[in-house]
């Protein structure tokens, strides 16, 4: 089925509107426009499991599309559709009695190196290893605070309405974050200076 520009062209929430009239087109493009961010979103979360993110982003559209009208189209659907995901991740946080440390503590031992010759040891797929499991080990408020702005590349204000927080405590979360990245990811030496620099935006 081809859509037409005028159906592609729409906001979400005008495409909300048409949802709630039982328009299948405009549930179309809404899911075209976000499953893939969803199922990102899910696995960053829930552990690295793609068969859970899967099933998490169907379940979410399948509360879309089963209760549209819960959306107040007068709001941001982009800051609606995360609170509604975060809250799933919530709740099977709670259902799993998931702790800060998901995985158990998993240490990997870097060469007795030292200088250029460790740089060179580490290549970046080890880095982002190393920062997936340190990630995992943080609590869910930080994590999650963390994924939405690096990840999902979501403003300050967006990511303290779906986490009902001042932008100030969203800041301070990420600024502690940071801190506790860089004493976990120390052993990277220059490489932790990328993180620290491609981060310090986040609290501007």
């Amino acid at each position: 089925m081809i859509l037409g520009r005028s159906y592609l062209d729409k906001e979400d929430e005008e495409l909300m509107k048409l949802v709630q009239r039982k328009d299948s087109k405009a549930f179309e493009v809404i899911y075209d426009r976000y499953s893939g961010r969803m199922v990102n979103y899910f696995y960053k979360m829930l552990w690295q499991d793609e068969e859970k993110a899967q099933d998490f982003m169907h379940d979410l559209f399948t509360k879309l599309i089963e209760k549209p009208q819960h959306f107040d189209v007068r709001k941001n659907f982009k800051t609606w559709f995360f609170s509604v995901a975060h809250n799933m991740c919530k709740n099977e946080y709670r259902k799993q009695g998931v702790r800060s440390e998901v995985h158990g503590s998993v240490e990997k031992d870097i060469p007795g190196q030292s200088g250029k010759e460790t740089l060179k040891a580490i290549d970046e797929s080890n880095f982002n290893q190393e920062l997936q499991l340190a990630l995992n080990e943080l609590d869910e408020v930080k994590k999650t605070t963390f994924l939405m702005r690096y990840n999902d590349e979501m403003s300050i204000k967006e990511i303290s309405e779906i986490m009902e927080c001042s932008e100030g405590t969203v800041k301070s979360r990420l600024f502690y974050t940071l801190k506790i990245l860089n004493q976990r990811l120390k052993a990277f030496d220059g490489l932790i200076v990328w993180i620290l620099i491609a981060f310090s935006k986040l609290l501007n």
